[in-house]
């Protein structure tokens, strides 16, 4: 409360308090209403005045009541200003109130007070006043501080997905992911708030441009994509014609080799528009499977055959094999012959089979064929008439010997002598070899 000046009656002014943001607390206003007459008076003509730190100012006239009344009216009326600034100061503090309204406010209040018709401590209102416009200035300043960053981490965030969006534009083929992608930006980008309308227009223009750039590149993939699947059916179609073509053919290994040609063609052809791919696969595997299943069916009734010719070979091998060639030779060639003809009569067998049959049978043929070849070499005739003529000559020669020697002719006698002998020499090599026929 302050003190009286003894002089001129007006209260001693209160110290100017610190400014806000130092150690010190808001400067307290002591309520009027207790004691209105500590800080004004009512004169005789009922006049109020207040007491100032420049002496008293008149601030109403109060005719209505005792003086006292008056006194407390005008207290009253200021303990209600003294209630506003407290609310605005305690607004600010606890952070939900807006630090500009409360400047406004507060100023407003400051700049009234010298003709305010209240009557209390106004050295003390004014400068609780200044403590609150010190803190709501320094509450904007704190706002504009949060602002101006919250505007730059905005900018930055609008810079890196405009970029983001560049680089997806330039680069990207991944074209699902990349779209999915282009939307997330966007929506991301419409929650990003705060950016200038200069700014935030030249980054919009920017991510807008990749957008488009992205777009068209993709239309332009998908266009040359369904371009070449426009060809892909074609292609897929002639091939389907072809199989179903070959679908009821009976030459089972060439069309086989050749439906496996189609088979690397298709693959080779590439991906039709995928309304008609499948549908087109199953057409084609349908031709396939239909001359397969025939190959498959014509193959297992001729397993079957070959498999009884096999076993019918089997009973003629064991015949064959006890023919006996040492005992009657054309007998055993004679037996030979009907066997092969009934053998080849028979036909094929299973393929895994026809080195071991066919070698069974060779095996029989050699045998006999060993047997005649033996027995020709020793009834040749040619061979026969060789040895004779050698003989022959033998003769010849120790004829001419014996005369030669019988007129006393020696030299004559050996020359025919060693004559005799070459001929005996081969005459003896050409009978042993009829011999070991």
């Amino acid at each position: 409360m302050a003190q009286e000046n003894t002089s001129s009656g007006t209260p001693a002014p209160h110290p100017v308090p610190h400014a806000p943001g130092s150690a010190q607390t808001a400067p307290p206003v002591p309520a009027a209403e207790p004691s209105p007459s500590t800080w004004g008076r009512v004169d005789a003509e009922g006049t109020v005045f207040v007491f100032t730190a420049d002496g008293e100012r008149a601030v109403g006239v109060w005719q209505a009541g005792t003086p006292d009344e008056g006194l407390l009216h005008y207290a009253r009326r200021f303990d209600d200003v003294r209630t506003e600034v407290e609310l605005l100061e305690t607004r600010l503090s606890s952070g939900v109130g807006d630090p500009k309204h409360a400047l406004s406010n507060a100023t407003q209040i400051r700049d009234g007070l010298a003709e305010s018709a209240v009557v209390g401590d106004l050295v003390a209102l004014a400068a609780r006043v200044e403590y609150v416009i010190a803190a709501a200035e320094k509450a904007l300043g704190k706002v504009k501080q949060e602002r101006e960053e919250a505007r730059a981490a905005a900018v930055s965030r609008k810079q890196e997905l405009a970029e983001e969006a560049e680089k997806i534009a330039a680069e990207s083929t991944q074209w699902k992911v990349a779209g999915d992608r282009l939307r997330t930006i966007l929506d991301e980008w419409k929650t990003v708030k705060g950016v200038d309308r200069k700014t935030d227009d030249e980054l919009w223009k920017r991510f807008s441009k990749a957008r488009e750039a992205f777009n068209r590149r993709r239309g332009s993939h998908f266009a040359e994509l369904d371009k070449q699947r426009a060809g892909a059916k074609h292609r897929k179609e002639e091939l389907i014609a072809e199989a179903e073509s070959l679908a009821e053919s009976d030459d089972w290994g060439a069309t086989a080799g050749r439906y496996k040609e189609l088979m690397a063609e298709w693959r080779a052809a590439g991906r039709a528009p995928k309304d008609s791919d499948e549908a087109l696969w199953q057409r084609f595997r349908a031709a396939q499977d239909a001359f397969f299943a025939r190959r498959s069916a014509v193959f297992t009734e001729r397993d079957a055959e070959f498999a009884g010719n096999a076993a019918r070979k089997e009973e003629l091998l064991v015949e064959a094999e006890k023919i006996d060639v040492a005992a009657n030779l054309d007998a055993a060639k004679s037996a030979l012959r009907r066997i092969q003809e009934q053998w080849d009569e028979i036909g094929k067998v299973p393929r895994e089979r026809i080195r071991e049959l066919d070698g069974r049978l060779k095996t029989v043929q050699d045998a006999v064929k060993s047997a005649e070849d033996s027995r020709w070499r020793r009834t040749d005739p040619e061979a026969q008439a060789r040895a004779a003529q050698f003989r022959e000559r033998v003769e010849q020669f120790e004829s001419q010997a014996a005369k030669a020697r019988a007129a006393g002719d020696e030299r004559r006698a050996r020359k025919a002598d060693e004559q005799a002998a070459q001929w005996r020499e081969w005459m003896e090599a050409a009978e042993a070899a009829v011999a070991d026929r």
